[in-house]
C-alpha cells in the first residue's frame, strides 16, 4: 500500500477559509503553487496536502482537491476552469422569478411580516435560493472517491466545518484515516462522518443569504449554516488531524488599512449593505486574523522556554505559512457590481449596493455574491501574483529545491536564519 505520508516527513495541511465568491482568490493561489511545484520537479509526492480542511466556500474547494488527491495538478486545473467561467446562476437562482420568490419576499416579510405571518404558510428562508449549487457540486465533487483515496494513502483526511443553529456548537465533520480521533473543546468538536454534498452546502450557507441545511449529529437532525460563524480557532482542525505544517489561504486582507475620509466612509449613515458587509467580514476574516496572531504569540513565548523544558511539555512545532490578498477585495468587487444579473442588482440595490466603482464599502456584500468571470478571474490573478511574490518562501515551506537558484546562493541561504518561515509551536487544540 503506498504511503504518501511517511512518519519521517512532515505532514502538510491546507486550510481554505470562507468567503463566497471571494474563494476565487484561493484557486489562483493553488494554481501558482501547482506551477511552482512542477518547476521544482517536486511531483514525486502526488498530493502535497495529505490533510485538507475547509470552511464555507473554502470547504468546496477543499473537497475538490481531496477528491483529486491522486492527481493534484489535474484537480487544480479543474477548479481553475470552473472559477474562470463562473456565472451567478450556477450558484443561486439569479432570474427574476427566483429572486422574487426568495429575496423580494424575504425583504417584504421583514417590513410587514406581522401582517403576512397571519396568512403566509411558507415563509422565505433566505435572501437567495442556492439550489443550483447542488447540481454543480454533484458534477464537480465526486465524494464517493474519498474512501478509496484514504485507503490507498493518497489522502489522510478531509474536514468540513459548519455551525449548528440548533445547538450553537461549531462542528468539524471529517473523513479520514482510522488513527484520527474525534475531539471535543468548548463549543466546538470534531466528528467522524461520511462527507456528503449536504455537508458542503451547510458549510457554505452564508447567514441570511443562503438557507441552512439539516445534518445528522448524535442521532438527531440539526440545522447548520456557514462554518465561519463562531469559528474561534480556524487552524485547530488541521492540527487535530495531524498536520505538522499548515498552509493557510485566506479570502480577505487580515489587516485592513484605516478607513479613508471619503464621503462614503464619513458623511453618510451606513446602508444595510455596508452593515451586512461589515458583519460578514467579522464572520469570515476576524477569527482567522486572531488565530494567526495567537499562533505567533505562542511561538514567541515558547522561544523563551529552555529546550529541556520545552521537550518535556506537550507542545509541538507547527510551521505556519499564511497567504492572503494584498489588495482590498471590496475595492475589486466595486468594479464589477454592474456584472451581476439585473434581478440580483435590483435586489441588492434595495439594501444599498450601488454600481459606483468608488463605493467599495457598499460593494462589500456583493463581493461574496459576484460569481461572474471578470471578477473571479481578477481575484485568481491576484492570488497567483501574491504567491509569486513569495515564491522563495513557498519553496522553503515545502522543502522543495528551486531550479532557478544557484548552488552558491542555496548554500548561503542554509547558513542564514530562516526569518521568513515561522516555527509555530501549538498546543493540540
Amino acid at each position: 500500500m503506498p504511503d504518501t505520508c511517511a512518519p519521517t516527513q512532515p505532514r502538510t495541511g491546507l486550510l481554505l477559509t470562507g468567503g463566497g465568491a471571494r474563494a476565487a482568490y484561493q484557486v489562483g493561489v493553488l494554481e501558482a503553487i501547482a506551477d511552482i511545484r512542477i518547476a521544482c520537479a517536486a511531483r514525486a509526492q502526488v498530493n502535497p496536502f495529505p490533510v485538507i480542511t475547509g470552511t464555507s466556500a473554502g470547504a468546496i474547494n477543499a473537497a475538490v482537491l481531496a477528491c483529486g488527491a491522486d492527481d493534484f495538478d489535474l484537480a487544480v486545473r479543474r477548479m481553475v476552469d470552473v472559477w474562470k467561467n463562473f456565472h451567478a446562476g450556477q450558484v443561486y437562482r439569479a432570474d427574476a422569478i427566483g429572486v422574487l420568490r426568495t429575496g423580494a419576499s424575504w425583504l417584504t416579510l421583514l417590513s410587514i411580516g406581522w401582517l403576512m405571518a397571519r396568512w403566509r404558510k411558507r415563509k422565505p428562508r433566505s435572501l437567495l435560493d442556492n439550489a443550483p449549487l447542488l447540481e454543480l457540486l454533484q458534477s464537480l465533487v465526486p465524494l464517493h472517491r474519498l474512501p478509496d483515496l484514504i485507503a490507498q494513502g493518497q489522502l489522510e483526511a478531509l474536514a468540513v466545518t459548519a455551525s449548528s443553529y440548533s445547538s450553537g456548537e461549531h462542528v468539524t465533520f471529517f473523513e479520514g484515516a482510522s488513527r484520527i480521533a474525534p475531539w471535543k473543546r468548548s463549543q466546538r468538536m470534531g466528528i467522524r462522518d461520511r462527507i456528503t454534498h449536504q455537508h458542503l452546502l451547510a458549510s457554505s450557507a452564508i447567514p441570511f443569504v443562503f438557507p441552512a441545511k439539516a445534518l445528522s449529529v448524535r442521532g438527531r437532525d440539526e440545522y447548520f449554516g456557514d462554518g465561519s460563524m463562531r469559528q474561534s480557532a480556524p487552524v485547530a482542525a488541521a492540527i487535530h488531524l495531524g498536520a505538522s505544517r499548515i498552509l493557510v489561504v485566506g479570502a480577505g486582507r487580515l489587516h485592513e488599512p484605516a478607513a479613508d475620509s471619503s464621503a462614503h466612509a464619513v458623511n453618510h449613515y451606513p446602508t444595510l449593505a455596508q452593515i451586512a458587509g461589515h458583519t460578514l467580514s467579522n464572520i469570515f476574516l476576524d477569527a482567522l486574523a486572531v488565530d494567526v496572531e495567537r499562533v505567533r504569540r505562542i511561538n514567541h513565548t515558547i522561544g523563551l522556554v529552555p529546550p529541556e523544558a520545552r521537550a518535556a511539555s506537550d507542545l509541538r512545532p507547527i510551521d505556519l505559512l499564511v497567504i492572503s490578498p494584498s489588495e482590498r477585495i471590496d475595492a475589486v468587487a466595486a468594479k464589477h457590481v454592474s456584472e451581476l444579473p439585473r434581478p440580483v442588482r435590483a435586489l441588492l440595490g434595495g439594501v444599498g449596493v450601488t454600481s459606483d466603482k468608488s463605493d467599495y464599502r457598499g460593494a462589500a456584500l456583493a463581493s461574496y455574491l459576484l460569481f461572474e468571470p471578470d471578477y473571479t478571474r481578477e481575484l485568481m490573478a491576484l492570488g497567483r501574483a501574491d504567491v509569486m511574490r513569495q515564491r522563495a518562501k513557498v519553496i522553503r515551506f515545502f522543502d522543495w529545491v528551486d531550479p532557478c537558484q544557484t548552488p552558491e546562493a542555496a548554500a548561503g541561504q542554509g547558513d542564514e536564519p530562516r526569518q521568513e518561515r515561522r516555527r509555530d509551536p501549538l498546543r493540540l487544540r
